[in-house]
């Protein structure tokens, strides 16, 4: 059969040679400029995500949630680390409290202003998640883990999931909130609140999976 495939491969490579790709013929208007006047925003890959599909996307909310969940299940029958290392040397510690900071703050400005400039509710949850990351590097898991339960951030996180799926399922149904202006910070409609949201739960996911990670794995 091997001499079936080689044939079949050299005929594929011909093909893609000799034959010349269709043409298409696309429409006299812009397909960014009509996502970007339906949604009221600058940003068309967010009018994308959070609106013409937002379907796909609550379920990849859920799927990040369900990774979450089966990491704390994986995890649980182990023995957590009596030991755990952390950078303790001065430079590394301002050096990672730094660049926490730095990626707070850019957390926070991309699920405010993530419509109308590049960014998001995914990129905003990655970028707090990171600094989360970083200060648990240099910080005792016990005081991490104390904040995380004094701040009652699990309930947070599941609460920012069903909001989420709830204002989804309201969009999807096609109801939503004025435009607004275009290119303004209230402008979208839902798609300020939804980006909101998923930063809220990616970064505090993360949060949560750290822990986990640093208790049972260490500092990987």
């Amino acid at each position: 059969m091997k001499w079936v495939y080689l044939v079949a491969g050299i005929a594929f490579y011909v093909k893609m040679l000799v034959v010349p790709n269709p043409g298409v013929e696309l429409p006299d208007f812009s397909i960014v400029e009509t996502i970007v006047q339906e949604t009221g925003i600058p940003n068309a890959v967010s009018g994308i995500i959070l609106r013409n599909r937002l379907y796909d996307t609550i379920f990849e909310v859920v799927v990040f949630t369900i990774a979450i969940m089966g990491a704390r299940f994986l995890l649980a029958n182990d023995k957590p680390l009596t030991l755990i290392y952390q950078f303790n040397d001065q430079p590394s510690i301002v050096l990672a409290r730094l660049g926490a900071t730095i990626s707070a703050l850019v957390s926070i400005e991309l699920a405010i202003r993530g419509h109308l400039s590049p960014g998001g509710g995914f990129a905003a949850g990655v970028a707090g998640g990171t600094a989360i990351g970083l200060i648990a590097i240099t910080s005792p898991s016990e005081w991490m883990q104390g904040i995380y339960q004094r701040w009652n951030a699990a309930a947070w996180e599941k609460i920012s999931v069903l909001v989420f799926i709830v204002l989804s399922v309201i969009t999807l149904t096609g109801l939503e909130l004025p435009h607004g202006e275009l290119g303004a910070l209230f402008s979208g409609g839902m798609i300020p609140l939804l980006n909101i949201l998923v930063a809220i739960k990616v970064a505090l996911g993360s949060w949560a999976v750290i822990l986990v990670f640093i208790r049972y794995r260490g500092l990987l």
